[in-house]
């Protein structure tokens, strides 16, 4: 059975956890390194409120994220990802998605300053290998 284009692209969120958010502040791309979870296609990342992403994208909601691809490993595979930005005010996602791995900035998952943001990716660009052209996710 071969795997579907959205088949690979849940299975690389499965496996890939650590990758860059960009947003954009004052016309300027901006990027850092984040924790991410899934729902389906759906990306959820934390963050503190007071951070200057979540200021970002009150601003501009667009985003830009890449995903996967491990040197270390057999994982050549990766994603660029376009999506839109927003807040997940949901208590009960945002206690299903914090993590020990969080304590640095948010203490707990009622913190009160605990930010979930939900990217709903638009595009997606799947590289099955670095150089191979991209094959395009269109959500």
């Amino acid at each position: 059975m071969t795997n579907t284009l959205k088949d690979k692209v849940a299975e690389l969120f499965s496996h890939h956890k650590v990758g860059t958010l960009a947003t954009i502040r004052d016309s300027k791309p901006y990027s850092r390194f984040m924790m991410f979870n899934n729902e389906e296609l759906t990306l959820y990342t934390a963050t503190n409120e007071h951070a200057h992403k979540a200021e970002d994208i009150a601003q501009n909601p667009n985003v830009h994220i890449l995903l996967g691809y491990d040197r270390d490993s057999d994982h050549e595979h990766y994603v660029e990802i376009e999506a839109k930005a927003s807040v997940e005010e949901s208590a009960e996602l945002k206690k299903k998605f914090w993590s020990e791995k969080l304590k640095h900035w948010i203490a707990s998952p009622e913190d009160p300053e605990y930010m979930l943001l939900k990217l709903t990716p638009v595009t997606i660009l799947y590289y099955e290998k670095p150089g191979k052209e991209p094959q395009e996710l269109t959500l």
